[in-house]
């Protein structure tokens, strides 16, 4: 494919020469075309969702460590570097495409370049809090100064508000590349909606502060997705989905991608008293021909972790096959999203709408049969009427539909974990849960004089206060 081949050509691009590219590597393209850039970074937004994903999973018991005591999934201060590291040259390539596309007067890459930023942006700041973003692609410094989580929050919205008054213009100069767009194909109508769902996340993720407006999330989740075709996700991959590479070297018992009983007995009817389809989409039967989750911190109990008795990543999920579409984000979160809102703003018929939407949607979406389908729905538990909707199985469904997703931590968060049944892992390292993760070793090696003062993990980000 050409626009792999793009990828392969300029896979370590840096771009600019700042702290996250200190030596020139020769081997790159100099001056690469705005089509090959589109290519890496839509790729890469992608990849880098999953790396953070693969971290916020564990803090959301959607994984558990199959040995006991795993630092992440005890809440141990753990190195993420690479994560960091990938983060930050995702931004390097999109800083470049968007300074590059200026220049061409290509206002639809600039258009792109300003959802991706915003939302790599977001990534970062909600997963360690304070980071630098203005100071960083200078050129002009290896030490960049931090912008502070809130600074950094609206920051990512003007991007968003800029991307979508780019994408807006008729006259660019250089057309998006249909085969190198990886996540849209080049529909710069597609960009506009994603950059309105990504917008209505970011609106409704401060719902714990004053600045909460229900009215503006709902506008924008108005402008944003209206099916499952308008999702957000990239299929394009070197060999394999990196969640199908998880389940094969679990396989290998290179041991990883292990269910956590939270989300396992959400689905297999333990917790709630009904049994979720979906399940049967993300996971697959035990040797005891059950569902059967790990406890986290606990790890493996009474097997030698290769006798299959737990339930584990899957390779016959849609979600997480060989070739399984990574998802930033889709029209059912969007669903859930304006359930949400409306609920706050006290329309209940249309947020009770947008609910049992949000489940048919991700439903489909997982291929879930249409009798299982309607079944579940139909179940009092889950159709419980307008009047009886609430908050709580808003979050419930929820929960299942971001599914290894990073904004799944968001969730938690300004829901104060309250999932029923949801507990600290065992031997947790706090006496609380998680808030936040301690900045890289390879960060504060580089750029320690600028580095935040390190605070407990169970400090709350600002938007997650009260």
């Amino acid at each position: 494919m050409r626009s792999l081949l793009a990828i392969l050509l300029i896979w370590g691009l840096g771009g600019c020469k700042d702290y996250f590219e200190l030596n020139q590597n020769p081997t790159l393209i100099d001056n690469p075309p705005l089509s090959a850039f589109l290519s890496t970074t839509t790729q890469k937004t992608a990849l880098n969702s999953q790396r953070i994903g693969n971290i916020t999973s564990y803090f959301v018991q959607y994984l558990a460590s199959p040995g006991a005591g795993g630092s992440t999934d005890t809440y141990q201060i753990t190195d993420y570097t690479s994560a960091w590291d990938a983060v930050y040259f995702g931004m390097a390539d999109l800083y470049d495409m968007k300074r590059k596309a200026q220049e061409q007067g290509a206002s639809e890459y600039v258009g792109v370049a300003d959802v991706l930023l915003s939302y790599h942006l977001t990534l970062i700041a909600d997963t360690f809090g304070s980071a630098p973003f203005s100071d960083a692609f200078t050129g002009t410094t290896l030490t960049p100064k931090y912008d502070t989580a809130e600074t950094l929050y609206t920051t990512a919205l003007n991007l968003l508000n800029e991307a979508i008054t780019e994408l807006a213009k008729t006259d660019s100069k250089v057309k998006l590349s249909a085969a190198n767009d990886l996540i849209h194909k080049g529909s710069t109508a597609a960009w506009t909606k994603t950059a309105y769902a990504l917008k209505a996340r970011m609106l409704n993720k401060i719902s714990k502060t004053s600045a909460y407006k229900p009215a503006d999330v709902l506008d924008a989740t108005s402008k944003s997705y209206t099916a499952n075709a308008d999702d957000a996700q990239m299929s394009s991959f070197l060999l394999r989905n990196p969640w199908a590479q998880v389940a094969r070297n679990n396989a290998l018992l290179t041991l990883d991608g292990w269910l956590s009983t939270q989300l396992v007995n959400q689905l297999n009817g333990t917790t709630y008293g009904v049994f979720d389809p979906r399940i049967e989409k993300i996971t697959d039967k035990t040797v005891n021909n059950d569902y059967k989750g790990t406890v986290n911190g606990q790890g493996n109990v009474g097997g030698n972790n290769t006798t299959k008795d737990e339930s584990y990543i899957s390779l016959n999920s849609p979600l997480t096959g060989d070739a399984s579409p990574l998802l930033i984000v889709t029209f059912a979160e969007m669903k859930f999203v304006e359930a949400e809102a409306a609920l706050a703003s006290g329309d209940k018929a249309r947020a009770y709408a947008a609910y049992l939407a949000g489940i048919r949607a991700n439903m489909d979406k997982l291929g879930v049969a249409a009798e299982a389908r309607d079944a579940y729905i139909a179940n009092p538990l889950v159709s419980v009427g307008a009047n009886a909707l609430t908050r709580d199985l808003i979050f419930k469904e929820k929960y299942v539909v971001t599914y290894l997703n990073p904004e799944a931590w968001n969730d938690a968060r300004r829901y104060d974990y309250q999932y029923k049944g949801f507990k600290l892992p065992v031997n947790s390292a706090l006496p609380t849960y998680i808030r936040r993760v301690a900045y890289p070793n390879g960060e504060t090696t580089k750029n320690g004089k600028n580095v935040p003062t390190e605070v407990a993990l169970s400090e709350p980000l600002w938007w997650d206060k009260r």
